[in-house]
């Protein structure tokens, strides 16, 4: 064993034969808190990405396809052909998609109206999503030509008109003239995004082909989900040309626009992407504060162990060594704050992550909860960094103790 590795174990962090010096204290106590202020950071910013991403996914999909009308007599309608399936299905990458269609509509009661656009719900991702979002109710099956006249609306538009689960509204449908529907509302859905909540509430397809006067294959656009979100801009490249490749081989008769979540939802991701500013800014500062903290007990151990340093120079310890020595005394201190900060953030973000426990406002922040999210990858990341880190900075004090001679300690003794 390395006896410099062998004396700073049998070395006690305590100051003058007390239990605990309180500098070892306030290093400790520094250093915990510091990686429970970072684990806390990494781990809401990455929760509360993920959770806004979610719902930018929920109402956009992954990847959208449109049509582009080829002239000012020409519909943007999406016509969903066998070929088009056919390409969509030989991509690996491409789990699910499904043809979407929207009508503007009113909704209107004896002394209120709102105007909405109702989308279809066909596609198992956003009835999903809908139904880890719903307040109420129960997302209709439109298998069922019984469920057709049933629809899910938002709570926004629930508490405007004043509508619960089970009501009938009278629905004017806007297409080349106006139709009116008494729906009913089988469902209640609030996802705290007040930009998608206040305008779109859900049908059938068939209904809103009905109303609109389409066939039953057209749409207004194809959702489509993928298996790796975050790689929807090179998937969403290999879309775009493939399908201009079949519109060259004369296999597709039309072009086609492709976007991805990115693009339709570019100032939610820009806006997330300033927190990760704001978690680098804390992580410096976090280090900054950790390692402050260990220099100043460092300092304040090597003068309280001058004697020691003393005895073991006069026996011929190099000073290589000697410094080694209180690197790995500041380390033991680093290790066991880092092991505290991580026990205690690690338990309340569990908890937080199982009971939500702590609130936010949807309307500034479009969740209801403080989001984690428990990445052991980045926190393994995370504590290896602010080890090395530490490590790196303990070197240049570690020079004052090897700098001590022992003819100055035996002077005082």
């Amino acid at each position: 064993m390395n006896y410099s590795f062998f004396l700073a174990r049998r070395i006690g962090l305590s100051e003058g034969g007390r239990k605990s010096s309180p500098a070892v204290k306030v290093a400790v106590t520094a250093v915990a808190l510091a990686v429970a202020v970072m684990l806390a950071s990494v781990s809401i910013v990455l929760g509360f990405k993920r959770e806004i991403r979610d719902k930018v996914i929920g109402f956009n999909s992954h990847i959208s396809i449109y049509a582009v009308p080829a002239g000012e007599t020409d519909t943007n309608l999406l016509t969903l052909t066998p070929t088009l399936s056919g390409i969509l299905d030989d991509m690996e990458f491409v789990t699910d998609y499904s043809l979407e269609a929207s009508i503007p509509a009113i909704l209107k009661t004896k002394t209120d109206f709102k105007g909405v656009y109702m989308r279809s719900l066909g596609g198992e991702s956003i009835r999903k999503f809908l139904s880890e979002n719903l307040e109420e109710g129960t997302i209709p099956d439109y298998t069922d030509e019984k469920e057709i006249q049933k629809a899910v609306i938002s709570r926004i538009a629930a508490n405007q008109l004043r509508l619960k689960t089970g009501d009938r509204i009278d629905t004017y449908f806007i297409s080349d003239d106006v139709r009116v529907r008494r729906l009913e509302i089988a469902g209640i859905f609030n996802s705290h995004f007040d930009t998608y909540d206040g305008i779109y509430i859900y049908g059938a397809l068939p209904l809103i082909q009905q109303l609109g006067g389409i066939g039953e294959k057209q749409g207004t656009s194809l959702m489509i989900h993928t298996d790796d979100f975050n790689r929807v801009g090179e998937y969403s490249d290999e879309i775009r040309a493939t399908l201009n490749k079949a519109l060259a081989e004369g296999l597709i008769y039309r072009h086609y626009k492709v976007q991805d979540a990115l693009t339709q939802g570019a100032g939610y991701f820009q806006w997330l992407s300033l927190l990760d500013t704001n978690v680098i800014v804390i992580l410096l500062l976090m280090t900054v504060v950790a390692i402050a903290t260990l220099i100043s007990g460092m300092l304040i151990i090597i003068l309280d162990k001058k004697r020691f340093i003393g005895i073991i120079r006069s026996l011929g310890t190099p000073v290589r060594n000697v410094r080694k020595i209180f690197v790995f005394l500041a380390m033991k201190v680093a290790l066991i704050g880092l092991l505290a900060g991580n026990a205690l953030m690690l338990s309340l973000l569990w908890a937080q992550q199982r009971w939500h426990l702590l609130r936010l406002d949807p309307d500034a922040y479009y969740i209801d909860f403080v989001p984690v999210e428990m990445a052991p990858g980045w926190f393994l990341m995370l504590n290896a960094g602010i080890l090395a880190v530490i490590y790196l900075s303990l070197i240049l004090p570690s020079i004052f103790a090897a700098k001590i001679s022992p003819a100055e300690t035996m002077r005082y003794e």
